[in-house]
C-alpha cells in the first residue's frame, strides 16, 4: 500500500536500528518530516535517512530519562512546529533468565525503558497533540505483550504493560481527535536489511511462527505506517500483531 505523509511531522524513537530504522525510512519515502530519536547515534543510519529525505533531525535521547525526553519532544516541535505521529518504539530485548535469577537493577532498567519510557513519551507527545486536537500514535510493544515467553518473564511484563497503557489511553483521548495503538511484531529477522519484502522461500525460524520464518522490519513497519495513516481512521486502543500466527496458537 502507498501512503502519503506529505505535510506531517512523525518522531520514531529506538530509530537507529531494527523496527525503528525501518519505519523511520518507511515514513521519509511517504514524504514525512522525521525526528529521529536514539541513545546513540548511527552513522550508517543517518546516512540511509539523509539519502531518502533531508527533513529528518536526529536527537540523543534516553527515554528513560524524563528531561531527555521533553527535550526531544520540545526539540521536534520546535523545528518542525507540529507533532502529527509518534512511533515509541525504543526498548531493551535482554536478561533471559528465569525469574527468579533476576537482578533488580535488570529489572528496573527493563521497566524504565520498555514501560515507562513509552510512557514518558506519550506524556509529552499527548501534550503537543493537545494542542493541534489531532495526533497518531504507535507504541511498539511485542508477540511477548500478548502470550506468555519462557525465560523472557520481564520482557513480557513490560510489554503486556505497554498494551494495557496503549489501551488506556486510547479511551482517554477518542474523544480529542488523538488515536493510540500498539503493534506486536514476532521475532525480527536479524540481520533483516537482508531479506526482501516479499519471501519466495521459507527464512526457517525455531518453530513458534506458524508461517514458518520470521517477520521483517519492512512488514512491521508497514503495520506502523498504516496505524499512522488515514486508513485506519476508526482505530484505536488496538493492539496489532504481526507474528506469523505465533499469539494465535
Amino acid at each position: 500500500m502507498t501512503y502519503d505523509f506529505t505535510g506531517k511531522v512523525a518522531l520514531v524513537t529506538g530509530a537507529c536500528n531494527g523496527i525503528g530504522r525501518f519505519t523511520t525510512i518507511a515514513l521519509l519515502e511517504a514524504g514525512a518530516s522525521v525526528v529521529a530519536a536514539d541513545i546513540n547515534p548511527c552513522p550508517r543510519s543517518l546516512e540511509l535517512f539523509r539519502t531518502r529525505s533531508d527533513r529528518v533531525q536526529f536527537i540523543e535521547t534516553d527515554v528513560a530519562e524524563n528531561d531527555q525526553v521533553r527535550n526531544m519532544v520540545r526539540r521536534a516541535r520546535r523545528r518542525f512546529d507540529r507533532l502529527d505521529i509518534a512511533v515509541n518504539n525504543a526498548g531493551l530485548f535482554r536478561y533471559q533468565t528465569l525469574t527468579h535469577k533476576w537482578r533488580e537493577d535488570q529489572w528496573d532498567r527493563m521497566m524504565n525503558v520498555n514501560l515507562k519510557g513509552v510512557w514518558l513519551c506519550m506524556k509529552h507527545e499527548l501534550n503537543v497533540m493537545l494542542a493541534q486536537g489531532e495526533g497518531a500514535i504507535v507504541n511498539v510493544s511485542s508477540v511477548a505483550g500478548l502470550v506468555g515467553c519462557e525465560g523472557m518473564s520481564g520482557y513480557a511484563a513490560s510489554k503486556h504493560g505497554v498494551i494495557g497503557l496503549t489501551k488506556s489511553a486510547a479511551l482517554e483521548y477518542a474523544k480529542e481527535g488523538i488515536r493510540i495503538n500498539a503493534v506486536c511484531p514476532g521475532s525480527l529477522a536479524r540481520p533483516s536489511l537482508r531479506f526482501p519484502k516479499v519471501f519466495t522461500t521459507k527464512i526457517e525460524d525455531d518453530g513458534r511462527h506458524p508461517m514458518g520464518r520470521f517477520c521483517t522490519g519492512e512488514e512491521v513497519a508497514e503495520a506502523i505506517l498504516w496505524l499512522c495513516s488515514d486508513a485506519s481512521s476508526f482505530t484505536t486502543g488496538h493492539a496489532l500483531s504481526v507474528d506469523g500466527g505465533w499469539s494465535a496458537r
